[in-house]
């Protein structure tokens, strides 16, 4: 971040800098912005937010003694440097809609979508060039996108936004302060429906990622997703389209998955058509996610040449999202347990079952959060695609799972090769006494399922790179 005096935050803020603060005089200069009392560095801002568990004001003395510089505050704190605002959390959004207007030169990009919006991230990311910030995880909320857009400085050439939602106006708000050049969406699914009153307000809330593109900015739209598409007529940017149809600008030719479930195609961009290209990530759905980060690297300026070159190599830095492991005994492990919905649950069981070539596939499967009034049918669904699609073994992990085990035991005839269990660790247990070298295990939940545990249970301490 370029260094900036705090007098001016408070300013641009709506704030007021308290007594202590004031002592720091006109010059004290901010180096950052952090709202974890434990990540501060010297110089930082601490952001001193509000949660349902946490109160940051309580970490405030913290953030100064590891060197922050001031505290972002609701309140006056005695002794404590403070930039005191009506609301942290709006106000951390005023400073950073005005150091992208006032100071960034960067093309901002932001990307939103049910699912694949981190691997996606990444993958542009490498894909660009020149100096690029982008979102670190999944930086995508009202907290997370301001503070990526304080991490860039006047020498960044691309910020890199992804933006998530809870409810309608959301994404708006996150647009608002980005002023996007580019906004892309990638898809819309059931992820977060229980948010909301139908799917068709996922798609609504999506969109508003587009509505407010100002004179010579770009959407960037998928032609495959019948919602996406639908979403032409809500921007009056220039719009270019992504997908396999013929209809797209941006299009995959001869698509396949390889013996391993890798997708390989030639990427065509308006009849500049690649070499094939293999990727290095497991599973077809990541064709789309390529798709994408290909249409916003063109729209910069890569070749397809270089385009191509850069998805053979590309690296998904955000963890647990189908990397694909194998421990000393030679099981190979797919940990994919960052998050579900059931677009996502579904592409991981047809790659698991690309990934077989003859092996035994497991499906280590827990709860898909947030999917309101589908929550029952969805996993019903899940159940009986892991039977067609004859996948060896289904663990059903923890209660709402229930659903998802009768499924597939009512899917034909299927004696017991799904099973339910009630946490993590009878999953582990179970797997311990079962599972054989040349076995390929799936291991997919909702992020709070933690069943990320199951896969580092099986690699232990022999971790190695499939």
């Amino acid at each position: 971040m370029k260094a900036l005096a705090i007098a001016a935050i408070a300013d641009v803020a709506s704030g007021r800098l308290n007594g202590a603060a004031r002592e720091l005089g006109d010059q004290a200069l901010a180096l950052g912005f952090s709202v974890d009392s434990r990540s501060i560095e010297p110089g930082h801002v601490f952001v001193a937010t509000r949660g349902e568990r946490v109160d940051g004001h309580d970490f405030a003395a913290s953030a100064l003694e590891r060197g922050a510089i001031a505290v972002l505050s609701e309140r006056d704190i005695p002794q404590v440097p403070c930039i005191v605002v009506d609301d942290c959390v709006l106000a951390l959004g005023r400073v950073a809609a005005w150091y992208r207007r006032e100071v960034l030169k960067a093309t901002v990009i932001g990307l939103t979508g049910s699912s694949g919006k981190t691997t996606t991230k990444d993958l542009i990311a490498g894909l660009l060039d020149g100096e690029v910030v982008a979102a670190r995880g999944s930086f995508n909320t009202e907290i997370g996108v301001p503070l990526t857009i304080l991490e860039a400085d006047v020498e960044t050439d691309f910020l890199v936004l992804e933006m998530g939602m809870r409810g309608l106006g959301h994404i708006r708000y996150l647009a608002d302060l980005a002023d996007l050049d580019i906004a892309l969406v990638l898809n819309v699914g059931t992820a977060h429906v229980g948010m909301l009153d139908s799917p068709a307000d996922v798609a609504v809330a999506k969109g508003e990622i587009i509505e407010g593109l100002r004179d010579g900015a770009i959407a960037a739209l998928n032609a495959d997703d019948p919602q996406v598409a639908a979403m032409r007529g809500r921007t009056s940017a220039q719009t270019v389209w992504f997908g396999e149809g013929p209809e797209s600008d941006v299009r995959a030719l001869d698509v396949h998955l390889d013996e391993r479930g890798r997708p390989a195609f030639r990427l065509s961009v308006r009849e500049d058509i690649s070499d094939m290209i293999q990727l290095p990530m497991h599973g077809e759905h990541f064709v789309s996610a390529a798709l994408a980060a290909a249409t916003i690297a063109h729209l910069t300026g890569v070749s397809v040449a270089d385009i191509a070159a850069r998805l053979e190599v590309a690296r998904v830095d955000s963890r647990w999202r189908m990397e694909v492991q194998q421990t000393s005994s030679g099981v190979t492990v797919v940990n994919d347990a960052y998050n579900a919905n059931p677009e996502s649950m579904r592409a991981a069981l047809k790659a698991l079952r690309s990934m077989a070539q003859g092996a035994r596939t497991w499906a280590i499967l827990g709860e898909m959060r947030e999917l309101g009034d589908l929550t029952v049918a969805e996993h019903d669904s899940i159940g009986r695609l892991a039977v067609r699609l004859d996948i060896s073994r289904l663990v059903c992990v923890g209660p709402a799972t229930k659903v998802m085990h009768l499924a597939a035991s009512n899917e034909g005839s299927w004696g017991e090769e799904s099973i339910w269990v009630p946490s993590p660790e009878a999953a582990m247990e179970l797997l311990d006494a079962e599972v054989q070298p040349g076995d390929v295990v799936l291991v997919k939940a909702s992020r709070a399922i933690g069943l990320e545990r199951v896969a580092m249970h099986l690699l232990g301490e022999q971790e190695a790179s499939a």
